[in-house]
């Protein structure tokens, strides 16, 4: 499993409670989803590199 960075993120109340009902409808943390969610706009961005990708696959 690929090592993860932690770091703080300030969110505004009302944005951290839609992250939150989203994620619960998704079957997911918050923190799942905000990972999701990154993923996903850095995949649709073309911002991951070849070799996240292919970590990705195995």
């Amino acid at each position: 499993m690929a090592d993860k960075k932690n770091f703080m993120l300030r969110l505004d109340d009302q944005m951290y409670k839609a992250l939150e009902k989203w994620a619960a409808d998704e079957f997911r943390s918050v923190n799942g989803q905000i990972e999701y969610l990154l993923h996903k706009a850095l995949q649709e961005n073309k911002r991951l590199s070849a070799e996240k990708k292919s970590a990705d696959k195995k």
